[in-house]
């Protein structure tokens, strides 16, 4: 009940952060063990400030927040990212906190301009954690396409590792396919 409710609270912090924003988006998705919510918002031109959380019942129970700060670019040809991110990982095989880098990059296809191939990866490495966390990572790939300008649906893949103090090696805590919208304002 706890952990619904700072999911919830995480949740409310990122919708109202991202509406003070220039340009935001939110973006939902599910998967078949997990949910992913995420917010960000432009706070001058070429810097996005975002956060999210993520929970999975996918192997182990696990609550993942973010926070990022990244440089961005987006033109119609592409849509580029690189920055860092804080992410903190609550689950059953342990707890713990990290700095790491990674990105995001889609390109638009010349013959069908709503379609975007892309994917995304952030690593953090054990020289910036915290508590029991050693490192993790999480990659994703994803076909999106636009309905509308300000609307996009995709189709992707995730995974999600950490590798905790106890010794038994990296555990994948997100595995697997997701839907998800992303809303632009």
């Amino acid at each position: 009940m706890m952990r619904t409710r700072q999911t919830l609270l995480a949740c409310l912090l990122l919708m109202v952060g991202a509406g003070t924003a220039q340009a935001a988006s939110l973006d939902l998705n599910l998967g078949e063990d997990a949910v992913q919510f995420e917010a960000a918002g432009e706070v001058v031109e070429g810097i996005q400030l975002g956060g999210g959380v993520l929970d999975s019942d996918y192997r182990k129970d696990a609550t993942v927040y973010h926070a990022q700060l990244m440089g961005s670019q987006h033109t119609s040809r592409r849509e580029v990212g690189i920055g860092a991110r804080w992410t903190h990982y609550d689950a059953r095989g342990g707890e713990g906190g990290g700095l790491g880098l990674g990105g995001y990059g889609y390109v638009y296809l010349p013959n069908l301009p709503a379609v975007s191939l892309g994917g995304y990866g952030f690593y953090t490495p054990g020289v910036v954690t915290t508590s029991e966390l050693d490192k993790g990572y999480e990659v994703g790939l994803r076909a999106r396409y636009a309905f509308t300008p300000n609307v996009d649906g995709y189709l992707g893949l995730r995974q999600l590792d950490a590798d905790f103090d106890d010794d038994r090696g990296s555990q994948t805590l997100d595995r697997g396919a997701q839907v998800g919208v992303r809303l632009r304002f």
